[in-house]
């Protein structure tokens, strides 16, 4: 349980930082990051973050995909955990 803790707490701080460099990039301009790596970060735990840091940076908030898909990701993370809590 240790290992999961730990490997959350480290995607989820690199969705907070990728946000924020996408962030700086469209501010300045510049090559951004991808928004199937941002959405893909969300899928493999970093969803909290991801979200986070879109209301933090308010960055990517009036689209849909991450107004919407980051939550309904999170929740279905939230799910898939109840259901493998409940069935050990």
């Amino acid at each position: 349980m240790r290992e999961i803790i730990y490997y959350l707490f480290i995607v989820n701080g690199i969705s907070i930082l990728f946000m924020y460099v996408d962030k700086k990039r469209a501010i300045r301009g510049e090559y951004r990051i991808s928004e199937t790596i941002l959405l893909g970060l969300s899928t493999i735990g970093g969803s909290l973050g991801m979200w986070f840091g879109m209301h933090t940076f308010h960055h990517k908030t009036k689209k849909p995909i991450f107004k919407y898909g980051v939550p309904f990701i999170f929740a279905i993370q939230i799910i898939l955990y109840i259901v493998y809590t409940f069935n050990k």
